[in-house]
């Protein structure tokens, strides 16, 4: 009789996820922060081949009533993939997957963790911006960003462009990836299946793991290269809900700003607390007159509520951009703290 593995406090969790129904395990991942999701995924693969012995192991020490369980031997992706669905949705849902995947589906990428983000740069700096943006697009965004930082100059703007439009990449891309890597940390082979990778968010997030002066070296290049994508990213970068960041003086002076209109439509459609966030910013007899005016206008389209709060967003940048307000993490690199 093979003795029984020991296992740790995640992977004990991990193997009571694998037992639960698919939409309890996704109630219980909206409770972690994305670290802990991102642990627990990746132990949820580990213990896949757990035995029964081991799962009834398990049960002892978190259940006095569950020794008629069956163990888990299968295959988890489907599982895995459907709470992480449930819990994170699909965009997130993806991203998470991307990184948790085992190797024989993420082509090795789990050996750059040993690399500091300029010897990952210097093994993607000569290599097609495509390969470039695959791999970054793997990294956890602040590191991505460490690594873009150190890429040349001239192709920044061209790999940010492409980790925006990745979509679905093709098993030769990833064999690509792999190959070059394994040039140069001779990990182990094993044909990936297509991932879902990049997108305008997450070139975004890798854009603001970068520094200020950065983006805005390499923003206005993007532009003249491709200005559809680099609006995307720009709009990606700070949405309707950074405007809470503000403090109250810069969250007032933004209101003044904005035309009545626009700003009854744009509340129109946000949560209570949120909207009340705005109007304790206003003065009562300005608050009311909003308050009044959504309650006559009764429902109204989405779209015109989202198009109100992209004037908010593109005001409110501009008034960043020249100094009239300020709020967290939208300063210069030599803000004071």
């Amino acid at each position: 009789m093979n003795a029984l593995r020991s296992f740790n406090g995640v992977e004990r969790a991990a193997v009571l996820m694998m037992l639960v129904g698919e939409e309890e395990a996704a109630a219980i991942l909206q409770k972690l922060d994305p670290d802990e999701v991102r642990e627990l995924g990746r132990a949820m693969y580990d213990v896949a081949d757990v035995s029964e012995a081991e799962v009834e192991q398990v049960l002892d020490d978190f259940t006095y009533k569950a020794r008629e369980r069956n163990g888990v031997s299968f295959n988890p992706a489907p599982k895995i993939e459907g709470m992480m669905n449930r819990a994170l949705g699909p965009e997130r849902a993806s991203s998470v997957l991307a990184r948790i995947t085992p190797p024989a589906a993420a082509a090795g990428l789990e050996v750059l963790q040993w690399y500091e983000p300029a010897e990952i740069a210097k093994m993607v700096e000569e290599e097609h911006p495509q390969i470039a943006a695959v791999l970054l697009a793997q990294l956890d965004p602040e590191i991505a960003g460490q690594v873009f930082e150190h890429l040349p100059d001239a192709v920044q703007p061209q790999i940010l462009r492409r980790i925006a439009k990745l979509g679905p990449v093709p098993p030769e891309a990833i064999d690509t990836l792999r190959d070059m890597i394994e040039r140069r940390s001779s990990t182990g082979t094993a044909r990936p299946a297509g991932l879902q990778f990049g997108g305008t968010r997450e070139a975004a997030k890798i854009l603001q793991g970068a520094r200020k002066t950065t983006e805005a070296r390499v923003m206005p290049k993007l532009a003249k290269i491709d200005k559809e994508v680099a609006k995307a990213i720009e709009e990606a970068m700070f949405v309707f809900d950074n405007l809470l960041e503000m403090d109250d003086k810069n969250l007032s002076t933004l209101i003044r700003s904005i035309d009545g209109d626009v700003l009854t439509r744009a509340l129109k459609g946000v949560e209570e607390d949120v909207r009340e966030r705005f109007l304790g910013c206003m003065s009562s007899r300005a608050a009311d007159g909003i308050r009044d005016e959504m309650e006559a206008r009764g429902p109204m389209k989405l779209a015109e509520v989202l198009d109100a709060q992209k004037v908010m967003i593109a005001i409110a940048r501009g008034l960043i951009k020249d100094g009239t307000v300020t709020m967290p993490g939208k300063g210069g690199d030599d803000d004071y703290v």
